[in-house]
């Protein structure tokens, strides 16, 4: 998934082997990798940033799709019962009544 953004896999770190000089392993040699695996962990830094803020939008999504669905099942509920029965006026009514007015005359006003 991430292969052409993170160049090491955790089998290349735990495989690697230094070549060793007089006094120990090659410095040059250990800054270079370690350079790779810095390079990496800023990659995986920002990979789960993007996924964060993927997360964020998605749930918000759902919250205002949940909060769709209320107010769908609610306007459900209030056409059954007032097609049996004397109709009271609710909020929901008001808001639908509230919105025709406003397509009505912004409409005309769109128009003119």
């Amino acid at each position: 998934m991430f292969q052409n953004r993170v160049s090491l896999t955790p089998d290349d770190i735990l495989n690697k082997n230094f070549k060793i000089d007089v006094r120990g392993f090659s410095m040059k040699e250990v800054d270079q990798f370690l350079d790779v695996i810095i390079g990496d962990y800023e990659e995986f830094y920002k990979i789960i940033k993007e996924k964060d803020k993927e997360k964020e939008e998605l749930l918000d999504e759902i919250t205002r799709l949940k909060q769709e669905v209320r107010n769908l099942e609610t306007s459900v509920e209030i056409a059954k019962s007032g097609s049996t029965e004397k109709r009271e006026v609710t909020n929901v009514d008001i808001m639908k009544r509230l919105a025709q007015l406003e397509k009505i005359v912004y409409g005309k006003e769109e128009q003119q």
